[in-house]
């Protein structure tokens, strides 16, 4: 009921009171009204006629008269002065923790909702405090068994919003964010606030030397002994896998087996022959492999023949070729032009220089942010378990899943193995992606089949607006009931065909549905603040500069006034031509068929 309709309804009954005092009156009764606003006299004449009756049984004996009192509406006298108040103001809501204001706590219980980690945003319902995020909630409040999180949402609902807080949130509890290749950017501004590292990569932004060992390498060197070997060994490992991933992107196809086997012998000799404080790059594979020393010529049975050993190894020459001289050769031929730096607060590796086009750099870009984020990760395990460096713990986050995946299918085995291994790697991890269908588009059965495992395996899962449809999809995951897919379901609605003004938001904009396991979802509202606001703008091109505009309007204004005061421009100049009518104009004449020269 409207406040406009429950005014009414009390005035109404506030003139019925009054009428009924006045009667009462009339009668002889004493007019009294109750507090409620309504006619008390039948009341009144009830209470004297026990009141007679008591006296009867007492022998008739009959107390002093009671005297008239004065009608008191509820709200007030109407009327000029009467003080009339139309609506009670509901007091005023105050917040505090059990601790500042535990003597006006009332409540034995709390409300249910959980408050163990990064504060996300209040109960949709119940309007209590409601936190979490995976690595709180893998590691202090054992509420999931795997720190990952998988969020689903129709676009411009808020989705990187909430993991732009937890970014924050985490970081503050000294939890490294991780992004890995950021595509629109959305986190770099924040990694910056946050006092971390921004690495640009993309065609003449900045590159990543495949074959650095990197942080692993520098690890190795710092640890030494039999650990210094084994975490070698690892990153010869880890960068045969990235190279051996470049030339699946450009061929379109796995290696042979035979080719890693020569691509590892070329790495090795490599190695063993770089001097100290040197790096290996992709034209130094390729002039070992012209060379044929002995370690790779073994490897390929040549048997001292030229001829097998170019059979054996021109199609790995060709597919280096093929990325040096191809669409990734600028990113990957020289050396990195920055290393990650292990001991940041936060890294964010921007590739939002590369266009959407362009697939097969924005994959091999994904998976050497990946290998070299990755590798970090590794190194700084293995420094504090060598007890040369602090325990860290990790946070990463790969945003519009849709991408990566569509790109190649190498980074769907390689986040697959992440959701598999992130609890041994110390590492926790988010994902976020549109809908269940982007698994449906990839190209084979085998990488569909994992791409839906994520969800499956996903210690949180959230949701943000999503149409009823794919909500019952996803039901079939994780198991929502009827209530939670139409209270999802209404957030994807747009806003209403009168809504009008910047300041107006679709309705399911920061409303989201937390997910875990069996357990009934929790609905939660996040609200922003400026400062988050300010950091994190997905819709940056469809925002108005102010400045820009009041600038052109001022050139336009001096150029208007500029050309008035110079009078008005001639009709015909050397610089202006001739128009019809002019002298020197070439004249025409009307014909059947139309206008001639």
């Amino acid at each position: 009921m409207s406040r406009r309709s429950e005014e009414k309804l009390a005035e109404r009954a506030d003139l019925m009171a009054e009428e009924e005092a006045l009667r009462d009156l009339a009668a002889g009764g004493s007019g009294l009204v109750g507090l409620d606003g309504y006619g008390a006299g039948a009341a009144v004449r009830r209470s004297a006629k026990a009141k007679a009756r008591s006296d009867a049984r007492r022998g008739g004996e009959k107390g002093p008269a009671k005297p008239r009192e004065l009608y008191i509406p509820a709200r007030g006298w109407q009327g000029a002065g009467g003080g009339r108040v139309g609506y009670m103001d509901p007091p005023t809501m105050w917040r505090a923790t059990t601790v500042q204001a535990c003597g006006m706590w009332p409540f034995a219980a709390g409300s249910g909702s959980p408050m163990i980690g990064v504060p996300l945003g209040q109960h949709l319902f119940t309007g209590a405090t409601v936190c979490g995020d995976p690595l709180n909630w893998f590691t202090r409040a054992r509420y999931i068994s795997n720190p990952s999180l998988f969020m689903l949402g129709m676009p411009g609902l808020g989705k990187s919003t909430l993991i732009n807080r937890m970014l924050i949130g985490l970081a503050a509890t000294g939890v490294v964010p991780l992004v890995l290749g950021d595509l629109k950017p959305d986190y770099a501004d924040t990694v910056r606030a946050l006092g971390g590292q921004v690495i640009s990569i993309g065609r003449g932004r900045g590159g990543i030397n495949v074959l650095d060992p990197g942080a692993m390498g520098e690890a190795a060197a710092k640890i030494g002994g039999d650990a210094g070997e084994v975490l070698k060994a690892e990153a010869h490992g880890r960068v045969l896998n990235m190279v051996a991933a470049l030339i699946t992107i450009v061929r379109g196809r796995p290696m042979d087996d035979h080719e890693q086997s020569v691509l590892s012998a070329v790495l090795h000799h490599l190695r063993e022959r770089t001097p100290p404080g040197h790096t290996v790059l992709l034209p130094d594979v390729l002039r070992v492999l012209t060379e044929g020393p002995d370690r790779v010529r073994a490897v390929t049975l040549d048997r001292g023949s030229d001829t097998r050993y170019r059979d054996a190894v021109d199609p790995l020459h060709r597919s280096l070729l093929g990325i040096l001289d191809g669409p990734l050769g600028d990113t990957f031929a020289s050396e990195t032009s920055t290393r990650i730096d292990a001991n940041a607060p936060a890294v964010c590796i921007d590739i939002s220089g590369i266009g959407e086009a362009d697939t097969q750099l924005t994959a091999a870009a994904m998976l050497a942010a990946w290998s070299d984020g990755l590798g970090t990760v590794a190194a700084s395990h293995a420094l504090a378990d060598a007890g040369l460096a602090p325990r860290r713990w990790f946070f990463t986050v790969l945003d519009e899943l849709w991408r990566p995946l569509r790109a190649a299918s190498g980074i769907v085995d390689r986040i697959d193995a992440l959701t598999r291994l992130n609890r041994s790697l110390g590492l926790g991890d988010a994902k976020i992606t549109h809908t269940l269908k982007d698994a449906e588009a990839l190209g084979t059965d085998a990488d569909r089949a994992k791409a839906r495992g994520f969800v499956e395996r996903a210690g949180m899962v959230i949701c943000a607006g999503l149409p009823k449809t794919e909500m019952e999809d996803l039901g079939k995951v994780v198991g929502l009931s009827r209530r939670e897919i139409d209270l999802v379901s209404s957030w994807s609605s747009p806003p209403g065909w009168g809504v009008r003004g910047e300041d107006e938001e679709p309705p399911g904009r920061g409303r989201f549905l937390i997910k875990v396991g069996g357990r009934p979802g929790i609905p939660i509202k996040v609200a922003i603040t400026d400062a988050e606001r300010d950091l994190h703008n997905t819709n940056t091109r469809w925002t108005t500069n102010e400045a820009a505009i009041e600038q052109a309007a001022a050139r336009t204004a001096r150029e208007v006034a500029r050309l008035s005061q110079e009078g008005p421009l001639p009709l015909a100049s050397p610089a202006t031509p001739a128009l019809p009518g002019d002298p020197g104009f070439p004249a025409v004449e009307a014909s059947a068929g139309g206008w001639t020269a």
